[in-house]
């Protein structure tokens, strides 16, 4: 049977501009079946794991938002009902993920934008709070994703992201890359018909950080890590950092 994209996916994950095209063209094939795949492969957690991080967002009366690979609107829907006086924006590089997250409703306050993440076109210290849900593993180059986090964020302004997470030691690593390329591979075939589309997760998490490495880069682009915490096992991350204050 024909795959639903031509993957190449270790070769293309491995060059940023690829990567993105990769993304963006995954992304449309799933976006049907998105959200219930999330729910399926989370054991119907991924809400719960939403929900928590935006409940521990800071009680600002009306910041502005950035909700980075917002996909469907999960979060960006999440935050429009936090902060009512706030201004939410949700960015993402696939257009049928858009397509279903501004069909799912409308607020005054909520907008969404197609947009690279790397890229955002705000202003330099526009943004009080960032987001994101499997975003920073997902980056055609994640220090440049870090570095326009890191720009547009308000001095004291907090980045909060929800992503798959890697262990350290190499056993550990594949022991999880295992488990997440056979669960993803029942699951592609279910949805799909096509075990390789949701391979994806494995391969892009073979080529991102570990857990220490990653607290290490956010760390050099200027960020405080105030909170960590692992869900699933330690297979997820969400992790809570702050804009260090100039001087």
């Amino acid at each position: 049977m024909r795959p639903a994209i031509p993957l190449n996916t270790r070769e293309r994950l491995a060059d940023p501009r690829r990567k993105r095209e990769l993304n963006e063209q995954l992304f449309g094939v799933v976006a049907p079946r998105y959200d219930a795949v999330t729910r399926v492969l989370s054991f119907d957690r991924d809400r719960v794991w939403k929900a928590r991080m935006v409940d521990a967002l800071p009680p600002v009366k009306a910041p502005v938002c950035l909700d980075l690979a917002c996909g469907t609107g999960d979060i960006s829907f999440l935050l429009a009902a936090k902060y009512p006086g706030g201004q939410i924006l949700g960015l993402d590089l696939t257009e049928a993920m858009l397509d279903r997250a501004r069909a799912r409703g409308a607020a005054r306050h909520l907008h969404f934008q197609l947009g690279d993440m790397a890229s955002t076109g705000l202003a330099d210290g526009s943004v009080d709070i960032v987001t994101g849900g499997y975003a920073l593993r997902n980056a055609g180059d994640l220090r440049e994703v870090l570095a326009e986090v890191h720009r547009v964020l308000k001095p004291g302004g907090i980045a909060c992201f929800l992503d798959f997470s890697k262990p350290r030691g190499r056993f550990p690593q594949k022991a999880e890359n295992l488990l997440l390329k056979a669960w993803g591979a029942l699951w592609g075939w279910v949805f799909h018909r096509d075990p390789e589309v949701y391979a994806y997760i494995a391969e892009s998490l073979a080529g991102f950080p570990d857990r220490a490495q990653l607290a290490g880069l956010v760390q050099a682009h200027g960020f405080e890590i105030r909170s960590s915490t692992l869900h699933f096992l330690g297979i997820l991350q969400c992790l809570t950092l702050r804009k260090a204050d100039p001087g």
